[in-house]
């Protein structure tokens, strides 16, 4: 298998490169899940062909193939130390990585279903995995001991995400709703309703006042989280959005969709501040890197394309 970089020239100049992944024609070489280290040097891909690769940002250089997974990898989170990769697969297990050589750590088994998303908590000690299986669950990190599940859901859990001060837990499915859970214990907080449609993605504001969730109903929805009630609706894709993420200031939000663009949203007002073209298939990842200056999207094109946004608020 051969990969590449290329430099990349385009009108609106925001484009730097685009990473491509040369795999056999067919959907097993899509690209579901990007994530930045926390020290922004590398960029970890999680594909359809069973592999997650990992990237330095500077040149585009593959460090490492991570492979042995006998499914589609949905989706990678690196741990807050950057010390130790997550990966959460179609045949429902999560696998942990060390970064540092590539080296599989343990696998973690569990879910009945495909793990559709994998997050750390902010501290570290805790891994939460979310699954076609309807629940999410909570394992240790250091050792992958199971310590909690969380049932309530009716549909599978597309997306999970820990709240900046690792309190809370949120779940979005595609029962078309979010769920907010308190950490400590597993109970239930609230349920977010009004989406029409799948929510594939949920990410908290970087001070943890707001809840964003991206839905097949075409639209990014703003949630206070204290009490849980709408600040916004974002109405521009013509698709559906499955992934989204704030900016590290926590003044923008970044929008993937099936329409093949991503969307960028100044969120104080949620007004729509441009609109990123180029990928040729849906848009399934969306990741800023910890500076706030490059966004990284994913599609199912097989490419991940890294965009100069700086500035862009």
């Amino acid at each position: 298998m051969r990969q590449k970089m290329e430099k990349m020239v385009i009108e609106n100049e925001m484009v730097t490169y685009v990473y491509y992944q040369d795999a056999p024609v067919g959907h097993t070489s899509t690209v579901e899940s990007v994530a930045f280290s926390p020290d922004g040097e590398i960029l970890a891909l999680g594909s359809g062909d069973h592999a997650v690769r990992l990237w330095r940002v500077t040149d585009g250089a593959l460090l490492y193939a991570l492979e042995g997974h006998t499914d589609s990898v949905l989706s990678v989170a690196f741990s807050p130390d950057g010390q130790v990769l997550a990966s959460g697969v179609g045949d429902g297990t999560v696998w942990l990585w060390r970064v540092a050589d590539g080296r599989l750590l343990r696998t973690l088994k569990g879910h009945t279903g495909s793990v559709e998303s994998v997050a750390f908590s902010p501290d570290g000690h805790l891994l939460a995995s979310g699954a076609d299986d309807h629940i999410v669950q909570l394992w240790r990190a250091t050792d992958g001991v199971l310590l909690r599940t969380l049932k309530g859901h009716t549909e599978p859990v597309s997306s999970v995400a820990f709240s900046p001060n690792g309190q809370t837990l949120a779940s979005g499915s595609r029962d078309k709703t979010v769920r907010l859970w308190q950490v400590a214990d597993g109970a239930l907080l609230r349920a977010l309703e009004g989406h029409t449609d799948w929510v594939y993605s949920v990410a908290f504001s970087p001070d943890g006042y707001l809840l964003a969730s991206g839905a097949g109903d075409h639209t990014v929805r703003l949630w206070w989280v204290s009490n849980g009630t709408l600040l916004h609706i974002l109405v521009g894709h013509t698709d559906w959005v499955t992934s989204v993420a704030f900016s590290p200031d926590g003044q923008t939000l970044a929008s993937g969709s099936g329409d093949e663009t991503v969307q960028l949203w100044r969120v104080a007002d949620g007004a729509l501040l441009r609109t990123l073209e180029g990928h040729t298939g849906p848009v399934e990842s969306v990741a800023f890197s910890p500076d706030g200056q490059t966004l990284a999207s994913g599609s199912w094109d097989r490419t991940v394309r890294l965009w100069q946004v700086e500035g862009l608020g």
